[in-house]
């Protein structure tokens, strides 16, 4: 059965409109728009990127982490797969440093906002994580 043009044009709309979903906590429409973005475009690695994130989201870091590697055993300079895949490594206490390491990789991205990301994480992890001093030497521990 071949999608009517019409639809798949409508493919970054599903998209997008799953991310927000994520954001909002929708999992059922996330789930869903990102099946629909699939369903147009099966060939395209934004709905499995889009199904990570909702995973990162929901603090499934293991199930995230396949998801963010399937992705780049198909695409290996998928840099959002990879920024994805370091946060997500970043915060399980087995794999912080394999996680840290891919994030300063992916901050030499030329892609702004890709480097912004793992700058953001970088300093996440450097203060929440491995709970070292934050900016004017202030500590992160609470008194």
């Amino acid at each position: 059965m071949t999608t009517p043009k019409k639809y798949r044009e409508d493919f970054t709309l599903f998209l997008e409109a799953g991310y927000i979903a994520v954001n909002q906590a929708d999992e059922d429409s996330a789930n869903k728009l990102f099946a629909a973005a699939e369903q147009l475009e099966p060939q395209n690695a934004l709905p499995k990127l889009g199904r990570g994130y909702l995973h990162l989201h929901k603090l499934e870091l293991k199930q995230a982490c396949k998801a963010f590697e399937d992705i780049l055993d198909q695409e290996p300079n998928n840099h959002m797969a990879k920024a994805f895949l370091g946060i997500a490594l970043s915060m399980q206490p087995s794999t912080v440093d394999k996680g840290e390491k891919i994030l300063k990789e992916t901050h030499k991205s030329k892609e702004f906002g890709i480097n912004s990301l793992s700058e953001t994480a970088i300093d996440f992890v450097e203060r929440f994580i491995k709970k070292t001093p934050g900016p004017a030497g202030k500590s992160n521990k609470r008194p």
